[in-house]
């Protein structure tokens, strides 16, 4: 009975349970550390006789500590025999003093008699202890397999995820060596021509040179003729005697004419001018190597071909080029848009199903089109741009009018892009529909009258 009263006298009036690290306030009354500093958190006061606690000393680690209780609350704890009834944590309501036992399913705790008829709890249900605890048990072990199987859900997203990043990491693997292999088969062709293209000059420089060179030493030999020609008739006309003068200069010059001496030798040399030329690689090179490389390097713009039933149409060009039949349509800009689908349509020969797709329509001064699969398209209506999917319309804003367009037409991510094919600049992307595929390439146009303007599928 005693030690009973002992211990209830080194309890805790907030955990009612044995004081651990027990601190002092300045009022006297002891209190856990934590449960002092969580108490003090709330308010300023002590929580046994709510004298205010306060200058600076509201803080957990604050609080002096009181070694005393300290030394016999552990003594306490270590007197209670394992047999021994502990101190419950939770025994008496705090607020009334008395036993606890219903369960407020409304707040979720336990509480006294007095509890269940105070105010506080009014309208709320309770339940015995032992009624509550079976009741919150089935339901706790429902809830334990629903979290079960939302964990094993869960587990599956995360594995599933993991996956995912993991071909995410391969894919960009992938992409990354196939760019680079790419661009390292583009360097080494335009290394391999600058190369070729440089020896090409350099022969011709050579080849120039020699020619040059080659007229320069006869220009030189009959400079260097002249002059010694010069210098010996100045010395002969220094000769006074008319006998010497004759004969030395009918002898020094073999006999020939003053004419044939004389003759100009001007007019019978040219000067060589430089004339190796790279042709239109000196004026056009870069035009002309990438007309080469479109050679070599094999792009993949896909060269569709046209089809159509329409009567307003005729597919001309090696079916790659769509224009309007004369027709009996007036005032087309009035009609509504879209366009009427009985009314110059074409689609491509090829069906796409699975891959990656990019092909070229040149609209050039056109006004009126769709571009796209058969219900994914964009239009121009001769002053605004509008991306059309099924039971939905949405207006493009661009700062230039498109006079070619690229599409690109992924299969797998069932998405559908529009770029301008001038400056590659991104337009839109519109998400297909899962039924939209197998597709083919749409062509749509309207006219008036004859039709000079074709839309043409840009083969490469």
């Amino acid at each position: 009975m005693a030690s009973s009263l002992f211990a209830e006298d080194l309890t805790c009036s907030i955990c009612l349970s044995i004081f651990r690290d027990p601190v002092t306030l300045q009022c006297g009354h002891a209190f856990c550390r934590q449960c002092a500093g969580e108490a003090l958190a709330v308010r300023p006061q002590c929580p046994q006789c709510c004298v205010a606690v306060g200058g600076g000393g509201t803080e957990a680690h604050d609080l002096p500590s009181s070694f005393i209780l300290k030394s016999l609350a552990e003594k306490a704890r270590g007197a209670q025999s394992p047999q021994a009834p502990r101190v419950q944590e939770v025994d008496l309501c705090p607020e009334h003093e008395e036993k606890l036992k219903l369960f407020c399913f409304t707040d979720q705790q336990l509480a006294c008699i007095i509890c269940r008829d105070s105010e506080r709890h009014e309208g709320h249900k309770f339940k015995p202890i032992k009624e509550g605890e079976a009741v919150l048990r089935e339901e706790l072990g429902v809830f334990v397999q629903k979290v079960s199987s939302d964990i094993r859900a869960v587990e599956a997203l995360a594995h599933t995820q993991r996956e995912e990043i993991s071909k995410s990491r391969e894919k960009s693997e992938h992409l990354t060596t196939q760019i680079s292999n790419q661009f390292t088969e583009m360097h080494d062709f335009l290394r391999r021509r600058e190369r070729e293209i440089k020896d090409e000059l350099k022969q011709k420089q050579e080849d120039d040179m020699k020619r040059m060179s080659e007229n320069l030493s006869i220009v030189e030999a009959a400079l260097s003729e002249s002059r010694e020609l010069q210098a010996k008739a100045n010395s002969t006309l220094t000769i006074t005697n008319p006998e010497k003068f004759l004969k030395t200069w009918t002898e020094d010059n073999n006999r020939k004419t003053i004419g044939v001496l004389l003759r100009p030798r001007a007019n019978e040399l040219r000067v060589e001018n430089t004339s190796f030329s790279l042709g239109p690689y000196e004026s056009h090179l870069q035009f002309f190597v990438w007309k080469e490389m479109l050679e070599v390097i094999h792009p993949r713009a896909e060269r569709l071909s046209l089809t159509s039933n329409s009567p307003d149409v005729i597919i001309t060009n090696i079916r790659r080029s769509l224009i309007g039949q004369q027709s009996q349509f007036k005032n087309t800009h009035k009609t509504l848009w879209p366009l009427p689908t009985t009314s110059g349509q074409a689609l491509s020969s090829t069906k796409f199903s699975t891959g990656e797709h990019y092909w070229e329509v040149d609209v050039g001064s056109r006004d009126l089109w769709s571009l796209g699969l058969n219900h994914h398209f964009l239009q121009f209506n001769g002053q605004h741009y509008s991306v059309c999917c099924p039971n939905k319309t949405r207006a493009v804003t661009l700062a230039n009018r498109l006079l070619k367009i690229g599409l690109y037409l992924n299969c797998s991510s069932r998405q559908l892009s529009f770029y301008d094919a001038e400056s590659l600049a991104h337009i839109d992307t519109v998400d297909l529909n899962l039924d939209s595929l197998p597709a083919s390439a749409y062509f749509c146009i309207k006219h008036s009258g004859p039709d000079n303007d074709p839309l043409t599928v840009c083969w490469y």
